[in-house]
This record gives C-alpha cells, structure tokens and sequence, in this order.
C-alpha cells in the first residue's frame, strides 16, 4: 500500500523508508517529487533539526513543518522525506501529520485565517466573524478561497481570551475583531497589501514562511512589534498597586516585561 497520490491521508507502508529500505517499500524521497537543489537544501535543514535532539524521530514535527514550507502543506514527497530522514515508517510521519490540525494535508492558502469559537470569543462575537467571513470569501471552514489566498478555519482557541474576540493570520494576533474589520483584513491580504497584526512582527508573513519559523529556523523579526498590550498586564499592574507578593518575591517587584516583549 502507499500514499494516494493526491497526497490525502490514506494508508501508507508500514516499512521504514530510507538507504536501508528493502526492496518492494516505498521509493527515497528523492524520487517522489523533489527536485534535486531542493532535496539538497532540505536535507540540510533536516540535518540541523535532528541535530538538536538526543533521539532523532523527537525531530518529527519541526520536520513536518519544513516540508510545509517548501510544498506548502504535507505531501505525499513530504511525508516520505520524512521517514528517510528519521529512520521510521511512513505510517508513522502519517499518523501524526494527521493527527495534529497545523499540519495540512492538501494545500493550504497564503494565509491561514483562524476565528476563536470558543467560550469567551463565541460569547463575544466570534460566531458572528466565522460566519461573515465565510460568506464573504465563499469558504467553509477548512476550505481555501479559489485565488489560493486564505483558508478559513474554526479555532478553538488562540490563547488570547483577554483580546476577545480573536482571530489569526498565520498565527499573528488581530485582536477585539469585529466582522466589518476581520472582511477588511481578509480583503487587504487578497490584494497583496502588507497588513500588520495587533500584536507580533510588523506584517503578516505567508504560510510557508511561517512554517519555516515553526520549524526552528528564525525570521529575526521576534523583536518587531507590540510585545504584551495592557489587558495582558492589567492584572501584574493591580497586584503591583495593591503590595500583593508571590512565594519568594517582594511586594511591588518590577517584574514587568520590556516594552518589546513579545
């Protein structure tokens, strides 16, 4: 059995995949799909990653990350690349590139576009941009505009409930969204506009890009941007103005991140 060649998830061979593969598993990565300038910059990048770990499979998911930068969502070449890499089946880099949500399994839009659902942002009005969104770019969840431009997705939460109602792009922070300003946002990103988020780097980087930065490999933009906005600190301010201390620190301890905290 092997991969559908749609690169959907389906059944893959359970034999690892690699130099010492046996005759009749699945072909070496480099015979999938990738080219050779681009099989070489990858297994540079994948040498790095394993080197950063004491048992090389732990190197798994920042690797599923950069095949996602290159293809732009988990292929079939991917997940083969993978397997050679680290010495394991392809059913195993299957299972968990099935199992987690960041990891795509057709291709993606340039932009991820998640709304938070949950609790406070539904309370808050976060069904209400799901829904403008989606008619306003004709897409359901996990469904990707005809342009390629954004994949619009349902997010359970994106740790910002102090910013109610969320959303993301590529995971940048748009906070106190509304639908007139999450269309806007999603209107200027289909017109090839730089946009910059609420908080985090000064604009919103593709897909690819950032699944690169999620693999390891830093943009140097971390120092961009608003770090901590005032909803998040409120609370460190309060116990400041009230003497309140914690186990081994004093009362009134500046403990406040820098201005460029992110």
């Amino acid at each position: 059995m092997s991969v559908s060649p749609s690169g959907d998830a389906g059944d893959v061979d359970q034999a690892p995949v690699g130099r010492d593969a046996s005759p009749g598993t699945l072909e070496p990565a480099g015979a999938a799909g990738y080219g050779p300038e681009t099989l070489a910059s990858l297994t540079a990048d994948a040498a790095e990653i394993v080197a950063r770990y004491p048992d090389p499979r732990s190197g798994l998911l920042p690797m599923l990350h950069l095949v996602q930068s290159v293809d732009g969502y988990v292929s079939r070449a991917g997940i083969l690349f993978c397997a050679e890499q680290l010495g394991i089946t392809a059913a195993e880099v299957s299972a968990v590139a099935t199992f987690y949500t960041q990891y795509k399994r057709k291709p993606n839009g340039k932009y991820t576009v998640g709304v938070c659902t949950n609790t406070l942002c539904a309370v808050m009005g976060g069904d209400e941009i799901f829904d403008e969104l989606s008619e306003h770019l004709g897409v359901g969840h996990d469904e990707t505009t005809d342009d390629g431009a954004i994949t619009l997705e349902r997010v359970e939460c994106n740790a910002a409930c102090d910013y109610a109602p969320v959303m993301m792009v590529n995971w940048e922070f748009f906070d106190n969204q509304t639908p007139q300003t999450a269309t806007e946002v999603t209107d200027r990103l289909r017109a090839g506009e730089d946009v910059a988020p609420t908080r985090g780097a000064d604009t919103v980087c593709s897909f690819k890009q950032m699944s690169r930065v999620l693999a390891g490999f830093p943009d140097d933009r971390a120092h961009e941007g608003v770090g901590a906005g005032e909803p998040t600190l409120a609370g460190l301010r309060i116990a400041r103005e009230r003497g309140a201390t914690h186990p081994g620190g004093a009362a009134g301890q500046d403990t406040t991140p820098g201005e460029d905290a992110r």
